[in-house]
């Protein structure tokens, strides 16, 4: 699905990323730790082909990143979900259409009973006419993940979902993802939350990487 070979990353002139492999299989489940600044996001724009790789093969679905058109990277997109940190809205629009946004702009119509299924799946069924600052944090998170699923992707890229989120509703939005992670979803969360990946690891195989000194290590049991 998506495959990383000795890639690296550089900004300016400096290199922020360095000589990572790593292969995400379907249905695989991976926490990304590091401390801040280490390149957990851009470490999941180059698995979404928001970046390119400085050096190195980055391969999504067969594809060589670095080639191609940008149709191919539209088609590749709608194969991921992104929940990005800051769950941007259209504060105009109501929640319903804000999660449907996906489909809107690939020049579809969403189902409304899909629709409905999938607000009630995040618990928000009740607020599919709410506006987006009328919302809670952890509603914006859960809404935020609904957008994410709506094209039904094969991966689903999480950067750091419950950072701002308390325990209880952290816990709720991580029962999601593993959700969709028993369903067959390939997913990766970027998280600096020990505890969250700790009580994920009692439930599902999750596999932790840790990017350290710019390279990508698989995390041992010191968590």
């Amino acid at each position: 699905m998506i495959e990383l070979q000795n890639v690296a990353m550089s900004y300016g002139g400096s290199e922020l990323l360095s000589d990572m492999t790593l292969k995400l299989v379907p249905g695989s489940f991976h926490f990304l730790t590091g401390p801040s600044g280490s390149g957990k996001t851009t470490f999941l724009k180059l698995c979404y082909a928001e970046l390119t790789p400085s050096a190195g093969q980055l391969t999504l679905f067969g594809q060589d990143a670095r080639v191609m058109s940008r149709d191919a990277t539209a088609a590749i997109r709608q194969r991921i979900g992104v929940v990005h940190q800051d769950c941007q809205f259209l504060d105009h629009l109501p929640l319903a259409e804000n999660v449907a946004l996906p489909l809107t702009v690939a020049g579809k119509s969403a189902d409304p009973a899909e629709l409905r299924e999938l607000l009630s799946w995040v618990g928000l069924k009740a607020q599919a006419g709410a506006l987006p600052p009328q919302l809670s944090g952890g509603e914006r998170q859960r809404a935020a993940l609904a957008r994410a699923v709506m094209m039904s992707p094969e991966v689903i890229l999480a950067d750091e979902p419950t950072g701002n989120l308390d325990w209880e509703m952290s816990l709720r939005l991580l029962s999601l993802l593993m959700e969709l992670n028993r369903m067959g979803k390939t997913v990766v969360i970027a998280t600096h939350d020990l505890n969250l990946i700790r009580t994920a690891k009692s439930q599902v195989a999750a596999r932790v990487l840790r990017i350290a000194n710019r390279r990508l290590q698989l995390a041992g049991a010191d968590l």
